[in-house]
């Protein structure tokens, strides 16, 4: 199973802090790879570079350049989870892709009271997000 990337962001000491779609964020250690692959180690000699870091395109991975990329996978299995005020929480989005349903699905257990808003859901502006727990609980497991 792919665990898409949502955000990533270069930290001190050659770390990055990697929030995935599932609501986890992770802290990865890229230093070790400058031993074991030289290409990274461009990375050590430019902080600047380092912090050009991106998602790529779809969140199956981050980027610096055409040269330099991680898969999720990596990210994820050998990230170190890190609590943070937002685990749990999903956009709708996210959750829509994840379950395989329609935006509008989300919309109408809100208003049918299946999922509680300020308890299972909560809108942020125009977006909403839904915690992963009561899609769990009123979904099942994620289908991808």
């Amino acid at each position: 199973m792919f665990h898409k990337v949502k955000s990533v962001a270069a930290i001190s000491d050659f770390r990055l802090s990697v929030q995935f779609c599932e609501g986890v964020t992770k802290v990865y250690d890229v230093k070790p790879l400058f031993e074991k692959l030289p290409v990274f180690r461009r990375l050590e000699s430019d902080p600047a570079e380092f912090g050009c870091v991106a998602v790529d395109v779809g969140g199956y991975g981050i980027v610096w350049n055409d040269e330099l990329d991680l898969s999720c996978d990596e990210l994820w299995e050998n990230g170190t989870v890190v609590k943070t005020p937002f685990d749990g929480l999903m956009a709708f989005s996210d959750a829509t892709e994840l379950w395989g349903l329609n935006e509008s699905t989300l919309r109408k257990a809100i208003s049918y009271g299946k999922l509680v808003n300020g308890v299972d859901v909560c809108k942020f502006g125009k977006q909403w997000a839904v915690s992963i727990d009561a899609m769990k609980r009123e979904y099942g497991a994620a289908v991808r």
